[in-house]
This record gives structure tokens, sequence and C-alpha cells, in this order.
């Protein structure tokens, strides 16, 4: 089972990117990823780290895919892989349409890449 712990939920991400997911690891399951303020502490940082990697522990996966704030993911990552959980991001190509005044991106999933 790979978790998709992200603000992205898996029944949104493009065919290939659902394809790649399941070819590797069968199944996806959702965990929402929280809404982080910027002015929580570092320790309040790793106190919710802990709580949600308690959950994904007990889950059990075959990995992680994990995007997010980048204190509270690192400080995940770090915990999940001390269980020897393994964690991944998900790659993308950006592609910009400009007109009339504004910018809309589209972003292409290329391909998971695991955190080390």
């Amino acid at each position: 089972m790979l978790i998709n712990f992200s603000n992205h939920p898996s029944e949104n991400w493009s065919d290939f990117q659902k394809k790649t997911a399941i070819d590797s690891y069968q199944t996806i399951y959702d965990i929402s990823f929280p809404s982080i303020s910027p002015e929580i502490s570092e320790d309040e940082i790793i106190h919710l780290a802990q709580n949600y990697a308690r959950k994904i522990i007990k889950l059990q996966p075959s990995a992680v895919h994990i995007m997010g704030e980048m204190n509270f993911t690192h400080q995940c990552v770090s915990i999940l892989k001390s269980y020897n959980i393994k964690c991944i991001a998900s790659t993308s190509v950006r592609n910009s349409i400009e007109g009339n005044n504004s910018k809309t991106s589209i972003f292409e999933f290329v391909q998971f890449r695991e955190y080390k």
C-alpha cells in the first residue's frame, strides 16, 4: 500500500500517476496533509510529526508519498525512515499558459523519487 500524505487527493491524480502508484504499490490510501501555521514552533512541528508518523506506522505501508510544508515533511520522513518505511515525492513538469495578465500553471507528473 502507498499512503498519499499530501494536499492532493489521489482521486485527482492523472491516470499516469495513479497507474504508476498502483503498479508499484497495488493500492493507494489518502491521508490529508495538515495545515501548518507558519507561526508554530519547531517543537510543535516535531510533536505534530510524531503524532502523524505514529498513525502512518500503524498502517504498515510499503511507502509514503509525502509532499508539503518542508520542516514538517522533513520530520515525518526522518521518523518514517527510522522505521524502514520508504518515503517518496512526486516530480512534475510545470507547463505555464500566459494571457490576459494572468498565468496558469499545469503540473504534469513525471515520476516518484525516493527521499534518501
